[in-house]
């Protein structure tokens, strides 16, 4: 019986999938385009028109600085999209109610949409003054929120250039945050390891976030804790940080069962 005929481009399918797969074995490092060459059994033109052509999708993004390539947002955005069999919200509620019952402030858990940094569930505190209610399914730009300056901050310097260049003109409006002082949150939080940012998502609000990281170390989502101003001090940051790093944690391994 004869085969069926190849389907027009099936292979180049074949081999994107398969440096998707490589990628994601390779993080968070990374692979650079002569080991993905080897890897694929391709001459190094042709693996790099392959892998040009998903950074042009963004499903993959390069770090100037190392040649390296990692996997890009919309591979995550598609997993989001896919994973019908759970509701990712319903999920994390467990954790973010013990967080905020521990904290006694309130909890929230945001995750990446294209350069906005979506609410996806919150829950309120048990302190008598709590924090403007931001509404789940709302959405600012990445960095602007303590979950979005988490997840801002887990870019690598190419991709997170590309989104600071998207995202600029809509700064302003957050109590004038501007580009520089985006880029100065985002290294104060890669040097710490959490995002503490305040007075921009919500005037008189501060918040503390921290990434939520998948099995090959990409950050999928950031929870933080948010309280007025008066009472987020210094101290008290560190105070959270052990919960909020342990709810991080429990989200991640709920998310790689």
């Amino acid at each position: 019986m004869n085969s069926l005929p190849a389907v027009a481009g099936a292979q180049t399918i074949t081999r994107a999938i398969r440096a998707l797969k490589l990628l994601a074995e390779g993080a968070p490092r990374g692979l650079r385009l002569v080991e993905l060459a080897q890897a694929l059994e391709l001459e190094r033109p042709t693996a790099h028109r392959l892998l040009k052509a998903l950074m042009a999708e963004g499903m993959l993004v390069r770090d100037d600085t190392t040649r390296r390539y990692s996997l890009g947002p919309l591979v995550f955005e598609l997993g989001l999209a896919s994973a019908h069999q759970f509701n990712l919200s319903e999920l994390c509620q467990p954790a973010l109610m013990s967080l905020a019952s521990k904290t006694g402030d309130t909890s929230f858990l945001f995750v990446r949409s294209g350069n906005d940094a979506v609410c996806l569930a919150r829950v309120q505190g048990t302190y008598p003054i709590q924090t403007p209610a931001v509404p789940v399914g709302s959405r600012q730009p990445l960095g602007v929120s303590a979950g979005g300056l988490a997840l801002f901050a887990s870019l690598s310097d190419e991709e997170a250039r590309r989104v600071l260049d998207a995202i600029a003109p809509r700064l302003s409006v957050y109590n004038h945050f501007d580009s520089e002082d985006l880029l100065q949150h985002r290294a104060r939080a890669q040097a710490k390891g959490y995002a503490w940012i305040a007075n921009h998502a919500v005037p008189g609000i501060s918040a503390v976030g921290m990434p939520i990281r998948s099995r090959t170390g990409a950050a999928i989502a950031a929870v933080t804790v948010a309280a007025t101003q008066a009472r987020m001090s210094e101290k008290r940051v560190q105070d959270i940080l052990p919960l909020l790093r342990e709810s991080a944690e429990m989200i991640g391994g709920l998310l790689k069962q």
